[in-house]
């Protein structure tokens, strides 16, 4: 062959990034020793680097997902790759990776090779696109990350920017988490207690931004109701006596079924409805997202409540 020749893949040569499927190449014409003789990289296999060196961060990521996305397969990228995608200060820099761990249908025939880590899955989540690529959903991103990791530390770091940042609420990481198994790792117990308390006072801020910025009457905030004389009723995040509205912020993790937990917040929302306390619940992402739906909530409660037949007289303790 003539190498002084020009390739019908010359004009793509210059593009960015510059990685190409095997497959890719032979429809331009291009066998695998015309790419030998352009000082082509097979740099995965059935995926080329389109010029001599090192490949750049960018074209790694590109020819990650090439290589899972072979025969038409879905394939996006996870775990710490992802978070560096999503631009998190505690995830360590795409370049220093050693792998990019790339999540599959783990119907899905592939192997991990080289600078992939194949992640399996049984039902793929809906990708984000980052930077034009498609990326895990940042819980999903952080399970994938958190499997591969034993310091406790950036495990922790890690899960309270996911909350901190506004990435994702608790109850989405401790979701994945669980279904990834992960939480019979001492060091990941550990960082859910530390995020879902981080969790709770970002919510309890947000509610209190809430109350001030709609202009609602001020609560009281953070108490135990209690018959007079009687048992302990419970605590909710604001109360106005006058009206008989409570507010409880909702932080639980998701679990399969009915827990211990679940049936007592149950049970306290009954005997308050029944004692003519109307009882509502939020969540930090209702909190988060829509502030101004949860105050008219919040507000139309506390007009209603001279419609209804007057509540039972509780006592109001701080907590």
């Amino acid at each position: 062959m003539n190498h002084n020749a020009p390739l019908p893949l010359a004009h793509l040569a210059d593009s960015r990034p510059r990685v190409l499927t095997l497959a890719q190449l032979r429809e331009h014409g291009v066998s695998p020793s015309d790419a030998a003789d352009r000082s082509w990289q097979e740099i995965l296999p059935g995926v080329f680097l389109l010029h001599p060196g090192v490949a750049t961060t960018e074209e790694r990521l590109h020819a990650s997902l090439l290589y899972a996305a072979r025969r038409g397969g879905e394939a996006m990228i996870t775990g710490l790759a992802a978070l560096a995608l999503y631009r998190f200060a505690s995830a360590p820099a795409l370049l220093s990776l050693p792998q990019i761990d790339v999540l599959v249908p783990n119907t899905r025939r592939l192997r991990s090779v080289g600078t992939v880590r194949i992640v399996r899955t049984h039902t793929p989540p809906r990708p984000l696109e980052v930077t034009g690529l498609p990326v895990a959903p940042v819980a999903r991103a952080l399970a994938d990350a958190v499997a591969q990791l034993s310091d406790a530390g950036t495990v922790r770091r890690l899960l309270s920017e996911a909350v901190r940042a506004g990435h994702c609420e608790p109850a989405a990481v401790v979701r994945e988490l669980t279904v990834a198994r992960l939480l019979n790792r001492p060091h990941v117990v550990d960082a859910v207690e530390s995020l879902l308390a981080e969790g709770r006072a970002i919510a309890e801020d947000r509610l209190y931004q809430l109350v001030r910025g709609y202009e609602l009457p001020e609560p009281v905030w953070n108490v135990d109701l209690r018959l007079p004389g009687g048992p302990h009723l419970g605590g909710v995040d604001a109360y106005w006596p006058e009206q008989a509205v409570a507010v409880e912020i909702d932080t639980r993790a998701p679990r399969q079924g009915e827990d211990e937990e679940w049936s007592e917040a149950v049970r306290k929302r009954e005997t308050l409805e029944r004692l003519g306390v109307t009882v509502l619940h939020v969540t930090p992402r209702k909190l988060r997202d829509w502030p101004e739906q949860q105050a008219a909530v919040i507000r139309t409660a506390l007009t209603a409540s001279g419609d209804r037949e007057p509540a039972a007289y509780l006592v109001v303790l701080p907590r």
